[in-house]
């Protein structure tokens, strides 16, 4: 049976509260098994007979709309594209010197368009770097991520639907549940 993983965009901020023991008992009543979360910031492993991440997708984003009343975008990938994204972070040079700068990959949910990394690539703010590979967005800030101009808002205009996570999450789910 197909595992994808999961990343849920915006939860567990107020006013959209979503409990994870509730989800994996939600998606396990939905034909989804072997659920998975890790932490409170929406992050799944799980299984279904569905063969495709448009389908997952569109059924997660169903139920979890149906249950807690409000829209929650969803962001799929395989097991083995979370372990790539993963490696591809460790391997993408830091801009800044001494890599002093907090790294963070954003997960969008369909491929950037070339104009949209462009767009990216070229974000040239003191102490902030984008670079676009495939479906993820990496980052690096030497500040803080609230003095930062570039925001997730700004980043979903320019991409789409798009969930962010920190390095040190990525490695962690990559560790626990990537192949």
């Amino acid at each position: 049976m197909p595992t994808y993983i999961v990343f849920l965009r915006a939860v567990n901020v107020r006013p959209r509260w979503v409990k994870m023991a509730l989800l994996r008992e939600l998606l396990s009543d939905n034909a989804f098994s072997d659920v998975e979360t890790y932490i409170q910031s929406g992050n799944l492993r799980l299984q279904t007979p569905m063969r495709s991440a448009v389908k997952v997708r569109a059924e997660l984003e169903r139920l979890i709309e149906a249950e807690f009343g409000f829209q929650v975008p969803c962001v799929v990938r395989t097991p083995a594209a979370l372990a790539e994204v993963a490696a591809c972070a460790e391997g993408l040079a830091s801009p800044f010197p001494d890599d002093e700068a907090r790294r963070y990959v954003t997960f969008c949910a369909e491929p950037v368009k070339a104009d949209a990394s462009d767009l990216l690539h070229d974000w040239e703010e003191p102490g902030e770097r984008l670079r676009v590979h495939g479906s993820e967005v990496y980052w690096w800030l030497t500040k803080p991520a609230h003095e930062a101009k570039m925001t997730n808002a700004r980043l979903e205009k320019t991409v789409g639907d798009a969930t962010t996570r920190d390095i040190k999450v990525v490695r962690t789910l990559a560790e626990r549940w990537g192949s």
